[in-house]
């Protein structure tokens, strides 16, 4: 008879999402120079449940930028529970622009991966085609957002002002949010 897989108990499970928090916001913030030790002591964990759940650093950030492209995704369902579709889409679109700087932090470790031979980028353009377009049928449905725009539209002048922020400052991507924004109004 085969084994029944066991489910992970909660706490475990508890212990990977704050490895995933933390591991984005360090590698973020300090490159690939960290050490894993580090990042299982500030989340509260033993170096051992850090390998347990990553085995390697590449495993570790892959995981922890998908986990963050994830969330990213995910708030744009959670946003339009709660918001008119206009209102949301200007807020998703204010998280993308912190989840691209935080990507734009970690480029380094991402790196790393790449050179492992694991492309973390993989399910990337799928998931935020599908966030963004979320977004624009819920606009084109309550008429408050233009009904001839993509979300490959969208999202390439989304790059752009997440590009932009490496360069400027988070007012000026605001400011380039705001313009976005008002071109993506129905009239």
């Amino acid at each position: 008879m085969p084994a029944t897989p066991r489910r992970t108990r909660s706490d475990a499970l508890q212990n990977r999402e704050r490895l995933l928090e933390v591991a984005a916001q360090v590698f973020a913030q300090q490159g690939l120079d960290t050490a894993p030790a580090a990042i299982a002591k500030q989340a509260g964990v033993g170096v051992g449940t850090l390998y347990r759940h990553f085995p390697t650093r590449e495993a570790l950030i892959d995981a922890a930028y998908r986990r963050k492209l994830t969330r990213v995704c995910e708030e744009a369902a959670d946003l339009l529970a709660r918001y008119p579709a206009a209102e949301a889409t200007r807020m998703w679109m204010e998280h993308f622009v912190d989840y691209a700087t935080a990507k734009s932090g970690m480029s380094e470790a991402l790196n790393a991966v790449i050179a492992s031979g694991v492309d973390p980028y993989a399910d990337s353009r799928a998931l935020l085609t599908d966030a963004v377009a979320a977004l624009l049928d819920a606009g084109a449905r309550d008429g408050s957002l233009r009904t001839d725009v993509t979300s490959d539209d969208v999202l390439l002048l989304m790059g752009g002002i997440a590009y932009s922020v490496q360069h400027s400052t988070a007012e000026q991507a605001r400011r380039l949010v705001d313009l976005l924004m008002d071109a993506l109004t129905a009239r």
